[in-house]
């Protein structure tokens, strides 16, 4: 066992990082005000040798985070209040929520640029660019034939109880010019950053008003700049695309607390370059991301997960958190997590 994943089995604070105990395993990058190192293994889960978690007992004590994936879109309606209610009740540890205005600013949970998008049905009943149509239109748009509307952001933040973690994914400022997966120049860095910035700036003030740990997650460079800027002790991960070295590279500068790759991207797991996931024909650097986050002292968290296959191999791939489109991938009647004031082991 390394000296990071024995302080990390122990409780002891990292070098550049302090952690606390969270919801059965040690956790540590999403709360307001620092992160956590996570320890790592220098064998790949997918030759034979057991990881660290591999040789823990199987109790549900040293689980990865389950982040619910638009509030566990496999069995609710994504993104919608029920969804927040569900995925709380079935014992997420955080949920990650995806953020846009409407056309006056007004900060919505929503993912999608149109409102009638995806070609089985329409996510809603309505149509137009979700940031060019006015919030009463939006907040009466039905998703998916459910009988649940759009909500804003304030409504999913009551809804979601104060000790279950919330993950903002920072989609779109209202705006067709931005620009994602980049590693930006200084000149159309501070374009994008302006471009995120007032929106921004209203999504963390609300943010502010209740006791959730907060993580802003992003895969566009402005909204991590902008993020920092706003509020600089703001947890933040950056959502790697199809290159391993631009996702570093932007992580390292802005010293995010979290790595957040496609499960193809998990070097250690059978999973590693498979076009099953997210990049059609993947050709990712040589690099052992768990390896490296842990060194660095960041948190790393996959997505997007379906089957109890895919999050056990990201457990003894020694992961630190999954992003998952259903509750429960841990084991046939667990109790996922077991809340003791922190929802990410993290202190505010």
């Amino acid at each position: 066992m390394d000296s990071l994943t024995a302080q990390r089995r122990s409780g002891e604070s990292a070098s550049r990082r302090t952690f606390l105990k969270g919801t059965g395993a040690v956790l540590g990058a999403l709360g307001t005000g620092g992160s956590a190192a996570a320890g790592g293994t220098d064998t790949d889960a997918g030759d034979g040798s057991e990881s660290e978690r591999d040789t823990d007992e199987v109790d549900g004590s040293n689980d990865p985070l389950t982040i619910a994936h638009r509030g566990f879109a496999g069995p609710y309606p994504e993104n919608t209040i029920a969804a927040m209610h569900g995925a709380a009740a079935a014992g997420a540890d955080a949920i990650e929520i995806d953020l846009m205005p409407c056309a006056d600013g007004t900060p919505v949970v929503f993912h999608d640029v149109e409102l009638s998008s995806r070609t089985d049905g329409g996510l809603t009943d309505e149509s137009g660019v979700t940031w060019e149509t006015d919030c009463e239109t939006i907040l009466g748009a039905e998703v998916l034939e459910s009988g649940e509307s759009i909500p804003t952001f304030e409504e999913v933040m009551e809804a979601i109880p104060s000790e279950v973690g919330v993950t903002l994914e920072m989609k779109n400022p209202g705006t067709s010019d931005i620009r994602p997966n980049e590693n930006l120049s200084d000149d159309a860095l501070e374009t994008q950053r302006e471009l995120w910035r007032p929106f921004t700036e209203r999504v963390l003030d609300i943010a502010d008003g209740y006791d959730n740990d907060v993580m802003v997650a992003a895969s566009r460079e402005g909204a991590i700049a902008a993020a920092k800027e706003v509020a600089p002790d703001m947890p933040t991960a950056f959502f790697f695309s199809d290159s391993i070295e631009v996702g570093l590279d932007i992580a390292r500068t802005y010293d995010c607390e979290a790595l957040w790759p496609p499960i193809n991207m998990v070097k250690r797991s059978p999973f590693w370059e498979s076009p099953d996931y997210f990049v059609e024909e993947p050709d990712f650097e040589e690099v052992d991301l768990v390896e490296i986050a842990h060194e660095e002292g960041r948190q790393i968290f996959v997505f997007t997960l379906n089957t109890g296959y895919e999050a056990d191999q990201m457990r003894m791939a020694d992961v630190d958190g999954i992003l998952s489109n259903y509750p429960g991938l841990y084991g046939f009647g667990r109790v996922e997590s077991e809340y003791d004031g922190s929802a990410f082991g993290f202190d505010r």
